[in-house]
């Protein structure tokens, strides 16, 4: 899956305009369709029209074995590189587990609405924004923190013993796996006074669709309209498909159900 968009502009003078002076003319090397009322236009028009129609969006294949993927499939990260890869259900399954080129990206999106993290710790992350997500990186044995911005994802320094802290007192964090899951961290709406923050546990690659959707829609200084209301559906599918889950970890309160 690619985060990325383009914009080629032709020049104007490329367009083909019909004759102001003499409307009855068609544009050189093109047919005229006679109507009623004598109106006139260009016929190769519908079949430009008709091959829009029939054109469809290329289909996305697996980056390991080029087979064709549904709009929806999994992801493996490269560890050294830190890039996504497309991949068809029998290419991930190799990579369950504990990978030691690619890792299987797993699904599962845990909301932590008891999550306990105050102010005066969050201030102390330095992080510029308030936003960020945060990962075990098994190559280079230490906790990554991200936040996005307009120039994609931006690493912010995090102390050891402030995480430490924090996963003390969030049990829930021990299951967090290394490379394909990151605690996402969502202050904005509380830092303005309307809504209480949010955490997730959640997959690497919706950590980095967060970061692409930034990048691609941030207009101007303070982003426009358009990004917020893209964040805000964001997070309102994020919500959706989230299992929520409190203080205790994931683990321990399947095992006290057994």
């Amino acid at each position: 899956m690619r985060w990325q968009g383009s914009y080629v502009a032709g020049p104007a003078s490329s367009a083909v305009h019909p004759d102001p002076v003499h409307p009855q003319r068609a544009a050189p090397g093109t047919k005229r369709i006679m109507s009623s009322g004598n109106l006139t236009q260009p016929a190769d028009g519908f079949g430009t029209l008709r091959q829009f129609a029939r054109r469809q969006r290329p289909m996305e294949r697996c980056e390991l074995c080029s087979m064709g993927l549904a709009p929806v499939h999994s992801h493996l990260i490269e560890l050294a590189q830190r890039k996504l890869l497309c991949a068809c259900e029998a290419c991930a399954i190799l990579f369950s587990g504990q990978g030691v080129k690619f890792k299987r990206v797993p699904r599962r999106v845990l909301s932590l609405p008891g999550f306990n993290l105050s102010d005066a710790e969050w201030n102390g992350l330095m992080i510029p924004i308030n936003m960020a997500f945060f990962f075990k990186n098994s190559l280079e044995e230490r906790v990554v923190a991200l936040y996005p911005s307009p120039a994609g994802a931006t690493e912010s320094l995090l102390a050891l013993e402030s995480w430490n802290d924090i996963v003390a007192r969030n049990p829930i964090l021990n299951e967090m796996e290394s490379d394909v899951e990151g605690l996402l961290v969502n202050r904005l709406g509380y830092s303005r006074g309307y809504s209480a923050a949010e955490y997730y546990l959640l997959p690497i690659d919706e950590c980095y669709k967060l970061v692409g959707l930034i990048r691609v829609h941030w207009k101007g200084l303070s982003g426009g309209s358009e990004v917020w209301q893209e964040l805000g559906e964001f997070f309102t599918s994020l919500k959706a498909r989230a299992a929520e889950v409190g203080q205790e970890s994931h683990r321990e309160k399947e095992e006290s159900h057994a």
